[in-house]
Order: C-alpha cells, then sequence, then structure tokens
C-alpha cells in the first residue's frame, strides 16, 4: 500500500475540520541489515482515531535508514493536510536521540534523511519526538503493517525464483 496524496487537494482539511495536533506512530523494518525493508505510518487525531496510514517496500535498507523513511513519509502525509502542530512517536530510541540532538548522527546516509526531516519541521508550527515502546498499541500496528508488506514482496520474490 502506498499513500499518495497532494497539497492542492487537501490542504486546510484537518484546519477546517477543527483538527489542532495529530499524532504520527511511525516504523521501519528491515529483514537482515542491511536486507529487505520496508516503512510504515499511522496518523491519528488527539482521541487515537486513525486519519490516515501507509505503508511500502523501500527495497534493500538498513534498519535505521528504514525507520528515518518512515519518518519522512509520515511527516509528507501530514505537511499534505496541515502544518499545525504534529507529536510524532518512534520506537526507535536512536532517532529520538538524535532528532532531539542528543545524539550526534555521524552516519553519512542517516545525515542525509535526518537533514530531510529537518526541512520537513520547518513546515510545522511546533513538532516533537516521544520514544515509545515497541508495545505501544499504535507502534504494534505500524509494525503489522510493515510486516505485511514485507511478507507480500518476499513472498512475491520466492514466487518469482522458482
Amino acid at each position: 500500500m502506498k499513500v499518495f496524496t497532494t497539497r492542492s487537494q487537501t490542504w486546510g482539511r484537518w484546519e477546517s475540520l477543527g483538527y489542532d495536533r495529530v499524532l504520527l506512530y511511525t516504523d521501519g523494518a528491515s529483514r537482515g541489515n542491511p536486507g529487505p525493508s520496508a516503512t510504515g505510518f499511522i496518523l491519528c487525531d488527539e482521541e487515537g482515531h486513525t486519519l490516515r496510514q501507509g505503508a511500502e517496500f523501500i527495497g534493500e535498507s538498513t534498519n535505521n535508514r528504514a525507520e528515518y523513511r518512515a519518518l519522512v513519509k509520515g511527516l509528507e502525509a501530514v505537511l499534505s493536510l496541515t502544518n499545525r502542530c504534529v507529536q510524532c512517536f518512534l520506537d526507535s530510541e536512536l532517532l529520538v536521540n538524535q532528532l532531539t540532538e542528543k545524539y550526534a548522527v555521524r552516519n553519512p546516509e542517516l545525515k542525509k534523511l535526518f537533514r530531510t526531516v529537518k526541512k520537513l519541521e520547518a513546515g510545522f508550527k511546533s513538532i516533537t519526538y516521544t520514544h515509545i515502546p515497541r508495545t505501544h498499541k499504535i507502534i504494534m500496528e505500524v509494525d503489522r503493517l510493515v510486516a505485511l508488506i514485507l511478507d507480500k514482496e518476499l513472498g512475491r520474490r520466492s514466487e518469482d525464483s522458482q
């Protein structure tokens, strides 16, 4: 499943519906590190109702790159609808610490993704990052979406090789 939106089609929609703050849950996964990878996100209102979700296969990657790419996809989905406040919830402690500048980003590939996230941040009135355990109900659902995409892609590869 891929999520595609355009700013012109949906700009301001959330604000007109009264959404001042949205919650973004993201996850990335790699089967092998590096290995086949996928990203996913779920976007919720403040009451926890799902507004949008998406997941996609991204090819060979590391787990940390997949985590960053999931966040980028999620932030792009939010920006296509609103520039208000977004609270990001991630199960990657590394990303949260890098994005809040507690840790330096040393890996060159992660630096590029870090800069992409920082550029996207500029489009919001406010943004926060919170580390939550992977046992959190919504993170588990994002992980399920990511696993489904990986299973489907790896099943397709297995069929193609037979």
